[in-house]
């Protein structure tokens, strides 16, 4: 032996195996995550919020009766799904509320709206004014009905 160094040979591949076999991962892994989201029952609501004078009037006068509560609720006017988050009474300024998303699902044959809120409070050393408020937001949805449930999940912002 003279000093030659002999490379070895390595297998063939066989590309067309190769590339079937990478396309049905390829699909099974869009299966996986797409699929799911068809038979979930959760449908994204879309919203936008109204503020001031184009909160309906209706709403500005059934508000005095929800402002203490901390709650989510739905009203119909005009044909136009209404959905308003309130925040309670709360003894200084400086308290919000905003609304993040909404889904509709089903539970027993039960339409269910959920609304996910974002609340903000003071921070502890923050200057408030003392004054008594009321924090909520309106929201104008593309829903067509009013939804038998309503439920509101709470996120607090850090």
């Amino acid at each position: 032996m003279k000093g030659k160094m002999r490379i070895p040979k390595f297998p063939s591949i066989n590309w067309k195996l190769l590339l079937t076999v990478f396309i049905i991962i390829i699909l099974v892994i869009v299966v996986v995550k797409t699929v799911p989201k068809f038979f979930s029952g959760n449908d994204e609501v879309a919203f936008v919020v109204v503020e001031g004078e184009d909160i309906p009037e209706k709403i500005q006068q059934i508000m005095p009766r929800y402002r203490m509560l901390e709650r989510a609720l739905a009203v119909k006017i005009d044909d136009v799904v209404y959905v308003v988050v309130t925040r309670g009474e709360k003894l200084t300024a400086g308290y919000t509320v905003a609304i993040e998303s909404m889904r509709l699902t089903t539970e027993n044959d039960e339409t269910k709206l959920v609304v996910n809120a974002v609340f903000g409070d003071p921070k502890p050393d923050e200057l408030v004014a003392q004054v008594i408020t009321y924090p909520y937001v309106v929201a104008k949805t593309n829903l067509e009905e009013l939804p038998q449930k309503i439920s509101l999940e709470v996120r607090y912002q850090e």
